[in-house]
């Protein structure tokens, strides 16, 4: 008896969060191997291709980073109206996020192939005719896939408000594997420069937003597109997704433009230590791969428990998705720095790189486990629950505080070269964990109005 008044009393059985973190954990890992699959085949065409790929995905994962949080601040409104269990409502924010997604994307596309001359000569600054060449050639065709994208992105957040994380997964898997696949066969296979990248991936992104538009129009879901001809804007909805939108993609915008700061001061202390960098990041990326899925996860569990206005069960699963991040993150770390052996052996490393990359991931795997939970994946909670603009304001004085203005202080001041850059991260982290815990420890995010 007692068991079935448990079960009635909390939105998410441990079966329903499991079929949600489940395949936003392997969508994850699959976004990163894949990622780091694509710059190995890229780098067969040559030193130029690579920078060149790189470089425009600095603007690439800028916009996919504001479509993303666009899309989430839909998907927050979608979830409040599933916890109120208001289905017309969840399925009317559905259709405004699809509309201003492709509206949106269609418009910064345009603006792209208006400023591409800004882009490569005045934002990209001096750089060789070679790689000048690849760069255009990579940012005429995967501008292309601007619109695709973001559209994907909406109603990929739609399915994982609904706590359907398979779908993404699923369609994440086929597109991937498509790029993949063409990448083998324009570049191996014919033998093509780097256009051989960057039609695979346009293709791949475009199969995938035209499937979603397709999905998103079955009905039997509770969130679905009553239609997708004819809908025009509904500016009190808009007005609510926005709001939590524009301050998320505001946040995610100017963390991609730190990176891309500190990027510029790394650089400066030699290829030793912009190997060491490049290397320490792509194994972070998998060190915190199970707190970003919990981050996700958490977002979507509490945007509905927020609708219900049940404030007991959003902290309920606060508690419980915050704990699966520590578990994550400290099962993640312990493999990694047990591997780092083998790391720095599959990367060919010098020995002055290879003691760096040591250091750097050894350090970030302690600070991982200690503090990334709290800092990054507590806040989602406070996003669903409409407290944006708290979470948008620390996060940028944060990070120009002491990720930017602490990695020149104790990188080139000090002398701590690229150690230094990442110890500045960390205080980053530090502060924004103290803050936001106690911000959730009090009441004033919650009952907050979209």
């Amino acid at each position: 008896m007692k068991e079935a008044e448990a079960s009635k009393k909390y939105l998410f059985s441990n079966r329903d969060l499991a079929k949600l973190i489940i395949p936003l954990l392997v969508e994850q890992f699959l976004a990163i191997t894949v990622g780091l699959a694509d710059s190995v085949m890229v780098s067969s065409v040559g030193e130029e291709a690579v920078s060149a790929v790189s470089l425009i995905d600095t603007i690439m994962v800028l916009l996919i980073n504001i479509f993303t949080a666009l899309a989430t601040g839909g998907a927050i409104v979608a979830g409040h109206a599933l916890g109120q269990k208001k289905y017309e409502d969840g399925c009317e924010a559905v259709e405004q996020t699809l509309l201003f997604s492709a509206v949106f994307s269609v418009a910064i596309m345009a603006v792209v192939y208006a400023g591409k001359w800004f882009i490569l000569h005045i934002v990209f600054g001096q750089i060789e005719p070679e790689v000048m060449s690849n760069c255009n050639t990579y940012l005429l065709i995967v501008t292309a896939s601007i619109p695709f994208l973001a559209v994907y992105n909406a109603g990929a957040a739609m399915y994982r408000a609904m706590g359907d994380s398979k779908t993404p997964m699923l369609m994440s898997f086929a597109m991937n594997g498509m790029n993949i696949v063409g990448n083998g066969i324009l570049l191996y296979g014919l033998g093509w420069g780097v256009e051989g990248a960057a039609i695979p991936t346009t293709a791949s992104r475009a199969f995938a937003g035209i499937w979603m538009l397709i999905l998103i129009r079955n009905g039997k879901k509770e969130l679905h597109a009553r239609t997708l001809l004819g809908i025009r804007f509904n500016k009190k909805v808009l007005k609510k997704i926005l709001h939590l939108g524009i301050p998320y993609s505001l946040e995610n915008s100017m963390f991609q433009l730190g990176k891309i700061l500190v990027l510029s001061l790394v650089s400066a202390f030699g290829t030793s230590s912009i190997a060491a960098n490049a290397v320490a990041n792509s194994v972070a990326n998998f060190a915190v791969l199970g707190g970003l899925s919990m981050g996700y996860a958490l977002s979507a569990v509490a945007a509905q428990c927020v609708g219900a206005g049940d404030y007991q069960q959003v902290r309920y699963y606060t508690r419980r998705i915050v704990g699966f991040s520590y578990v994550s993150l400290v099962v993640t770390n312990i493999i990694i720095v047990l591997a780092l052996p083998l790391i720095i052996l599959v990367y060919n490393l010098t020995p002055e790189t290879g003691n760096l990359v040591k250091q750097i991931i050894t350090y970030h795997a302690v600070c991982a486990v200690a503090i990334w939970a709290p800092a990054f994946t507590l806040p989602n909670t406070l996003r669903a629950a409409n407290d944006v603009n708290f979470c948008m304001w620390v996060s940028i004085a944060s990070m120009w505080t002491f990720r930017i203005g602490f990695s020149f202080v104790l990188a080139r001041i000090l002398g701590l070269g690229v150690f230094g850059v990442w110890v500045a991260m960390t205080i980053d982290w530090l502060v924004r964990m103290i803050v936001f815990v106690l911000r959730y420890r009090g009441t004033k995010w919650e009952f907050k109005k979209a």
